[in-house]
């Protein structure tokens, strides 16, 4: 088999046709979770044809793909850390004497919700919950629960009985086994736990498909009563692990390399080409060939043998021929090769030379790898012996592994069209698992399922899913086209970091990451992103920061403006006159993020009087908001003899403020700020030169040449030092010591 190279045929590798969908299907709707590892209680809901799952590391993207594995395929055992970690706590606490098991042991619950049509009710007949079904979505609860809750008590206070307890007077770290109800699980949860299966009926649920109390599902059975192979009848799930060890031949066996994968396939394929008898006659010339070669080369060696002799009349004679299986061919004669390409791009004769698999990319390999994967899947699932399920559910897991950004972005635009198009009744699902915001530019919002961690009380060890379709279909045209576009130009990460900082312009994104190094060393340890949004543009990303739930910390500038003359609303709507000093009387704010976030203050001094508790910006019906706004703040600025409380207007100004003696060295005339003759200024003076210098100030070249100065006695102006600090309690549980220096000395 030869493969085109990489350069040629990255996108035609998934390149086939317009997505296929059968119109007429049964597909999953959603799915609901509860004591599953980080998924205490959560609601996923599927994407018709393909959902995005993103969201920081550990925030329960992988426990919502295992979910499957544990409850649907029958090789996967559960064990006792899938359980939630306060469910542990439940365990050890339950009294084996006066407890009731059936209702006070944990259970791990899993719904399944399907959407079915009425052509292919026939699938789906025996998860209805009556012969008065309307089309609602159909209901299947599984349930990982006590075998017989009274005989795992009964075992569990045996087990303890028996226990083989230390000498009293030992003291080896020896305990014995069990020592709790959670220890004696780690050994026989299989043997006590089981799945058991209900059918759910949506009338009996409210809008979120919740059951109402005092409503209990049907009950259908267990695996030994056959109730799970009716599930396997309904639904296939597979899994299309990350591929982060796909190597050659060469890598001496830590995995398996592409060829041995088609190779595969090709058996699983097998009956089909079977029938192809211009294969068979190629293989059967080549046998014939092989076998006159062979007569000549064995002729003198095996007449030798047959003059060795051996004792009666009728010995055999010796004979090599060759035997060409169909079904190991590709896997021990075949191997995967590149065709080199000419200079103008064409591919050059078969007798030209070829490159084995391990001299091409690692990425185009990895794409080639999945592709033949996904297509072995889905051929896998149409030969189903028996009855077929109708629904196919195909789970990628980081799929961007050994992937640069292009094949990224190709391999998400046409996963799906690799498949063939669905027989009536027939669905394929995907659900790619990714931190990757390359793959995230090709999808909008309505795909995207965004895992963040509970905020909640007491739910450090818990997450939450939030369906950004909802937020689509909820936010107005003109912002969602504007976040839209912003993420795809600046493939920002906002999806998968701890926290997100929005910044004026470019000064702050390229001072924040210095500001955060010296300053604040253990944010590092966190995953944020900076975006560069603007004054004008920050407002916007509200709805979506809080339907999110990021903590995000917003750095802008007070923007001062003379204040307008007339007393019309029309002029009081308007962004006021030529800008100004913060001390001008009167003055007001430009700034759209701060008229939007605080409506009610209009000058310039209420901005500064605001306290920083009331500079978090709450979202509706919350008692704590997760957007802290910072802006300049009145510092005590020293020159000479005066002293005075100030405020800048900008970052350059409030720099040039926190730092006058500094600035206004000569050796820092590469900073920008140093006025000529400062020395001979009032501080009045000198507040009045720094406002027109950065009026004109080249601001990149002042940020760059901060980075350059290797003095690092200056200070970062405090109220981005107030809102770091902010985020860094936000963050970390347990703040830095004193040893430390975060956010002190300035």
């Amino acid at each position: 088999m030869r493969v085109k190279p990489a350069e040629h045929s990255a996108s035609d590798v998934l390149e086939n046709s317009e997505p296929k969908m059968s119109r007429d299907s049964v597909h999953i709707k959603s799915f609901r979770v509860q004591n599953f590892r980080r998924l205490k209680n959560v609601r996923v809901d599927l994407d018709k044809q393909t959902t995005i799952f993103v969201g920081a590391n550990n925030s329960g993207k992988t426990s919502a793909t295992h979910v499957f594995q544990r409850f649907l395929d029958p090789k996967v055992r559960f064990q006792i850390y899938d359980f939630s970690a306060d469910c542990w706590d439940t365990f050890n606490s339950f009294d084996p004497v006066t407890g009731d098991a059936e209702s006070d042991l944990p259970k791990i619950y899993f719904d399944l919700w399907f959407e079915v049509d009425d052509d292919n009710m026939h699938r789906v007949l025996d998860l209805l919950p009556g012969l008065d079904w309307d089309g609602e979505p159909v209901g299947l609860r599984m349930i990982y629960a006590p075998r017989d809750p009274s005989s795992l008590v009964a075992n569990y206070q045996k087990s303890r009985k028996d226990r083989k307890l230390p000498d009293e007077h030992s003291d080896g770290a020896y305990k014995p086994w069990p020592l709790d109800l959670t220890d004696y699980l780690t050994k026989r949860l299989t043997s006590e736990y089981e799945v058991k299966y209900y059918v759910l009926d949506a009338r009996q649920c409210d809008a979120d498909l919740i059951p109402k109390a005092g409503y209990h599902p049907f009950y259908l059975g267990t695996n030994a009563s056959g109730a799970g192979a009716m599930v396997s009848a309904l639904i296939k799930v597979d899994f299309l692990n990350a591929q982060r060890h796909l190597t050659d031949s060469e890598s001496h066996g830590r995995a398996e390399d592409l060829s041995r994968r088609l190779s595969r396939y090709y058996q699983r394929n097998l009956d089909k080409f079977e029938t192809d008898l211009d294969a068979l006659s190629a293989i059967a010339n080549s046998e014939s060939a092989l076998n006159e070669h062979f007569a000549q080369a064995f002729d003198s060696i095996l007449k030798s043998i047959e003059h060795l002799g051996y004792p009666g009349a009728t010995n055999a004679g010796l004979v090599v021929k060759a035997s060409f299986n169909v079904q190991n061919v590709l896997s021990t004669s075949a191997r995967v090769h590149y065709m080199l390409p000419s200079v103008n791009g064409a591919l050059l004769p078969e007798s030209s030379q070829v490159l084995p698999d391990q001299y091409n990319g690692l990425g185009f390999k990895n794409l080639i790898y999945m592709a033949v994967e996904i297509l072995d899947f889905h051929h896998a699932w149409e030969d189903v012996e028996g009855q077929r399920p109708p629904v196919h559910l195909i789970m990628i897991e980081e799929p961007e592994a050994h992937l640069h950004a292009q094949l990224q972005q190709v391999f998400i635009r046409r996963v799906f069209e690799l498949l063939p198009e669905a027989k009536p009744g027939f669905h394929t699902q995907m659900v790619v698992t990714t931190h990757s915001s390359h793959i995230l530019y090709e999808s909008s919002f309505k795909p995207i399922r965004y895992f963040c961690r509970d905020k909640g009380a007491q739910a450090t060890h818990r997450s939450d899913v939030k369906n950004l379709s909802v937020f689509y279909n909820g936010e107005e045209e003109a912002t969602r086209n504007f976040l839209q576009q912003y993420l795809k130009l600046t493939h920002c990460d906002l999806f998968f970091a701890d926290a997100a900082v929005l910044v004026e312009g470019n000064v702050e994104r390229l001072l924040l990451p210095l500001i955060i190094e010296r300053k604040f060393p253990a944010l590092k340890a966190c995953h944020l992103t900076i975006l560069e949004v603007g004054g004008a543009f920050a407002h916007k990303f509200q709805e979506l920061l809080d339907f999110l739930e990021i903590t995000t910390l917003v750095i802008t500038d007070l923007d001062s403006v003379e204040a307008p003359e007339e007393t019309s609303v029309e002029a009081k709507e308007s962004e006021g006159g030529h800008a100004c000093k913060t001390t001008e009387p009167r003055a007001i704010t430009s700034n759209e993020t701060l008229k939007h976030w605080f409506p009610k203050l209009t000058t310039i001094d209420e901005f500064l009087d605001l306290p920083d508790s009331e500079k978090i910006v709450k979202g509706a019906d919350k008692e704590d908001g997760n957007i802290r706004v910072a802006y300049q703040t009145r510092r005590l600025a020293e020159w000479g003899t005066g002293a005075v409380e100030l405020a800048g207007r900008t970052l350059e100004e409030a720099f040039a403020l926190e730092n006058l003696s500094w600035t206004q060295e000569p050796s820092r005339r590469a900073v920008g700020l140093s006025i000529p003759k400062s020395g001979q200024l009032t501080l009045e003076e000198l507040h009045d030169a720094l406002f027109k210098r950065v009026r004109n100030l080249d601001k990149t070249r002042f940020a760059l040449g901060l980075i350059a100065e290797q003095d690092a006695a200056w200070r970062p102006p405090r109220y981005i030092m107030d809102g770091l600090i902010w985020l860094r309690e936000r963050l970390l549980s347990q703040p830095a010591g004193p040893s430390s220096g975060e956010g002190r000395g300035v």
